[in-house]
């Protein structure tokens, strides 16, 4: 487990989160991407309050003459599924392009309860994608593998050398 250099900040929901959303606006306000345009960056946590907020970061990447949030992020930046709630993964995956989304889960998650109002698990993160009901079948399967292997190409190949 790690932590907070700063006792007043609790390491997963408070630094974790705020971490993600900053690198979040950082990239946004750089030109990361176009100096390297082969780097795969990858925000945990759902990009942390990004989905919530993506009007703001649309309405600063116009106002500094910057890519909007989707353009910007391309092949190049990718949010993982360690969202955990219902509405919090169907948020992320109507507002982030389906094809910048990674399915992660986390062996023992920052939340080890199991929600009293639905009965599963909070870091649960296959069953609210599986519930997520504007997601199609194919937006599941480039969630669970296939974006994985676009990001992740050397491991593309491995697979297939196995399967040969």
């Amino acid at each position: 487990m790690s932590g907070s250099c700063n006792p007043n900040f609790q390491y997963s929901g408070a630094h974790y989160i705020n971490g993600d959303t900053s690198v979040f606006m950082q990239i946004l306000d750089s030109d990361l991407f176009e100096r390297f345009p082969k780097l795969k960056f990858i925000i945990p946590h759902g990009g942390g309050a990004m989905p919530y907020h993506w009007g703001r970061y649309r309405g600063l990447a116009i106002d500094r003459d910057r890519k909007q949030p989707a353009e910007m992020m391309g092949e190049n930046l990718f949010f993982d599924t360690c969202v955990y709630h219902q509405r919090g993964i169907d948020l992320m995956t109507e507002i982030v392009p389906v094809k910048n989304v990674l399915f992660a889960s986390e062996t023992f998650g920052a939340v080890r309860s199991v929600d009293p109002d639905t009965g599963i698990p909070f870091d649960h993160t296959l069953h609210y994608l599986a519930n997520s009901p504007h997601l199609t079948d194919e937006d599941r399967a480039m969630i669970h593998s296939g974006n994985t292997l676009r990001v992740f190409s050397r491991l593309a190949k491995a697979l297939e050398a196995r399967q040969k």
